[in-house]
């Protein structure tokens, strides 16, 4: 096989891997045993995309394809749907909740594209409340800020940030309670998350990406640490807290003056 390859050979190189002349890996393969490849994919993926390269992103775009292909292979052999199927079931879902593009409902600006687009959805999966539909599989920060924007949608919010900034304080004082055996720390503590990703939604910000991004500045300066102490012919984890201190404010200092 060489060059120039269609979605149609894609297809038919995952039923050949999954054939009785397969890839004995491929074939015993299933919907579950795939799921953290799945996952791990779409990270790749969003990581490409922070690190502004095309061709790793367009790599990664390839392998979480290839996902998708092999779980409609896997439900194709079951006879319960396949890759069609998929192909079908997604334009007729982007037709019918583009109502403006498609129709003849009126919208002024995306966020009213986004409040149409929650109205059609509940509608199609016949939800009663206004919270549902949200995955449970969803990372924490990501569930929390689901959660909150569509409660937000019914009324249920702070009416600016800085209400959601109090709750931090309150909650915040509310876990040095539960310390002194006042309450439950896990709770409190989960409660403390739950009102920084309110600030996080008020502000337009990505509670998961922004944290994401202070892990990534704390590796960086930790490993400026460690190699800066190897260069004096130190270890790290030999210093005092002060001198760990000083290097860490090196490192601080080090990426200021870089911006």
């Amino acid at each position: 096989m060489s060059g120039n390859y269609t979605c149609e050979e894609l297809v038919a190189l995952m039923a050949r891997l999954r054939g009785a002349q397969g890839c004995p890996w491929d074939k015993e393969q299933t919907h579950k045993s795939l799921r953290r490849y799945l996952i791990e994919e779409a990270y790749e993926t969003v990581d490409a995309i922070d690190a502004n390269d095309p061709e790793h992103l367009k790599e990664e775009l390839g392998d979480l394809l290839l996902q998708i292909v092999f779980h409609a292979q896997i439900a194709s052999e079951a006879g319960r749907f396949d890759i069609q199927d998929v192909v079908e079931g997604i334009v007729t879902k982007i037709v019918r909740r583009h109502p403006h593009i498609f129709g003849e409902t009126k919208v002024s600006c995306a966020r009213d594209v986004i409040v149409k687009w929650e109205e059609i959805k509940s509608k199609e999966k016949n939800e009663v409340s206004a919270i549902a539909g949200i995955p449970k599989s969803f990372p924490a920060l990501i569930y929390a800020y689901k959660l909150q924007s569509k409660a937000a949608r019914v009324g249920f919010d702070w009416e600016d940030v800085e209400g959601a900034l109090d709750k931090i304080v309150e909650e915040a004082d509310e876990l040095k309670r539960a310390k002194k055996g006042e309450g439950l720390i896990e709770d409190e503590i989960g409660d403390l998350f739950f009102a920084m990703v309110n600030v996080a939604r008020h502000l337009d910000v990505d509670p998961e990406l922004a944290l994401h991004g202070t892990c990534k500045k704390f590796e960086r300066r930790f490993r400026y640490m460690e190699e800066k102490a190897e260069t004096r012919g130190e270890r790290l984890p030999d210093l005092t807290l002060k001198q760990k201190d000083k290097l860490w404010d090196e490192a601080k200092d080090r990426e200021r003056y870089k911006r």
